[in-house]
């Protein structure tokens, strides 16, 4: 059974503000002339603008959600509504579904049924590592939440819609029409000849840019200027070092903030740190090397991570924090397990106007498979196969804040370039610019919210680490109910 969703978990499925008010203007019983909820599927017919209802459809287990609608966003407002109406318990028992309801999660059922290689698990229990599904498999498969009610352009009012993004990659941005030739090769033969020049063209533009720093901390910290980065950041793109051009395109930001010479010299060190790790990657150790690589612009594909182990365990997802990067929105969701206390963060990316990934919903509590990209500290990972919720599962596990900043400590001297890190404490009194004394990030300080669901007493809260301070994602009150911050 699934556990019912609160208010805040749903309006934080909307893909943007406008969708979430719509959503609450049919999320009324009158509105609908048929709704009800069978085991994991939600269905209910909208009363709408035309001569026949919305028929509207969630897949709680994913979720993944199916629309008549015109609508072009994801979830729609109507699948919205209807996932309010549930959270307030409006929405009765009606098993069974209609058929029409019946019908979309049956085949969407038999489509993401997986393909295992013959034999059994090697461990069904939480926290065992198992040999994967085949890449791209399964019910946990990234691209189902991605089904959706969305009209493509020139369908009509009241049309089916319903689109399956499994050829998009989710997790990794798109490649540009830039793209060098090279990297399409097939044969392995091709393909180690493309890397090798691509290693060429990127250790000369490293090379450039370990003068170019030193020639900055000669002429001082304030000489440089923002054109002089945004040429550099072009020239290392050119070279095929996306990963550092990113590094050097933010550092306008950080000379546009407080205390910049600071921060500036520190991002200095940093860039120069990864330069040099990569000129001598060779005395590296080969999980280092492979973080290097990664840091400097080297791909890795969905394939290789899905052809690898995955650790099944039972994944708090802790929150998630949107942010747009180079014209793209890029989606941070972050987990953590419960039986090996591993930290696990899936990125998801979207051009404007197109949506993210909402499958994973902040506040559940999933019994999934997660297949971690390679690194020194590994982070990054994808949901490889699910096996359901875990009911009335409650708060996350936390630490004291010494215990959390000591797990911070050994991920940063792992990968120096850690840039954030998941964490939950326990028992802790948040104030106005600190959490169990470790303090809040700039942006992130007067958390009302959180202050008044603590009214002064210590509860857990999970938090996003930053070198700048903590941004809070979620907090439970004394319900076990999650509490988006």
């Amino acid at each position: 059974m699934i556990e019912r969703w609160s208010r805040d978990q749903v309006l934080a499925l909307a893909p943007d503000a406008a969708s979430g008010k719509a959503a609450q203007g049919v999320a009324s019983p009158g509105k609908w002339q048929v709704r009800g909820v069978a085991g994991v599927l939600l269905y209910g017919a909208c009363s709408g603008s035309g001569a026949e209802p919305y028929l509207a459809c969630v897949d709680l287990s994913g979720p993944a959600y199916r629309c008549t609608c015109p609508s072009r966003k994801f979830p729609c407002k109507h699948a919205l509504g209807l996932l309010l109406l549930w959270a307030g318990d409006a929405v009765p028992q009606g098993d069974p579904a209609p058929e029409w309801a019946a019908e979309w999660l049956t085949a969407r059922t038999t489509r993401a049924t997986p393909t295992r290689p013959p034999g059994p698990l090697t461990d069904p229990e939480p926290g065992a590592a198992r040999q994967p599904a085949r890449p791209g498999a399964g019910p946990g498969r990234q691209a189902e939440g991605a089904e959706a009610g969305r009209q493509p352009a020139g369908a009509g009012p009241g049309s089916e819609q319903e689109v399956d993004e499994a050829g998009a990659d989710p997790e990794r941005p798109p490649v540009g029409p830039g793209r060098r030739a090279e990297e399409a090769g097939t044969g392995p033969e091709r393909r180690a000849g493309a890397e090798s020049v691509r290693h060429g063209r990127v250790g000369a533009g490293l090379a450039e840019l370990e003068r170019w720093l030193a020639d900055q901390i000669r002429q001082g910290l304030a000489a440089a200027a923002e054109h002089e980065w945004d040429g550099l950041a072009k020239r290392l793109i050119d070279a095929q070092a996306p990963g550092v051009a990113g590094m050097v395109s933010r550092l306008a930001q950080v000379r546009a903030g407080d205390d910049w010479p600071g921060r500036l010299l520190a991002e200095y060190a940093l860039i120069n740190l990864l330069a040099v790790a990569y000129r001598r990657r060779a005395e590296l150790p080969a999980p280092l090397a492979r973080t290097v690589l990664i840091r400097a612009g080297f791909p890795v594909t969905r394939e290789e991570v899905l052809s690898g182990p995955a650790l099944r365990d039972h994944w708090d997802v802790l929150g998630r924090r949107d942010e747009v990067q180079d014209r793209l929105t890029a989606r941070r969701v972050w987990l953590r397990a419960r039986r090996t206390r591993r930290a696990a963060l899936v990125l998801s990316f979207a051009p404007p106007g197109q949506p993210l990934d909402a499958s994973l919903v902040t506040g559940v509590t999933l019994d999934a498979d997660v297949a971690f990209y390679p690194g020194a500290a590994p982070l990054r990972a994808l949901v490889a196969d699910r096996h359901g919720t875990v009911p009335a599962a409650g708060p996350p596990p936390g630490v004291p804040p010494e215990e959390a900043l000591e797990e911070v400590a050994r991920a940063v001297a792992e990968d120096p370039w850690v840039e954030s890190w998941p964490v939950v404490l326990a028992g802790v009194v948040p104030e106005r610019t600190a959490i169990g004394g470790l303090p809040l990030h700039p942006a992130a300080r007067d958390p009302w919210r959180l202050l008044a669901v603590s009214g002064g007493r210590p509860l857990t809260v999970a938090a996003e680490w930053t070198p700048h301070g903590l941004r809070p994602l979620t907090t439970w009150d004394d319900d076990g109910t999650a509490v988006l911050l």
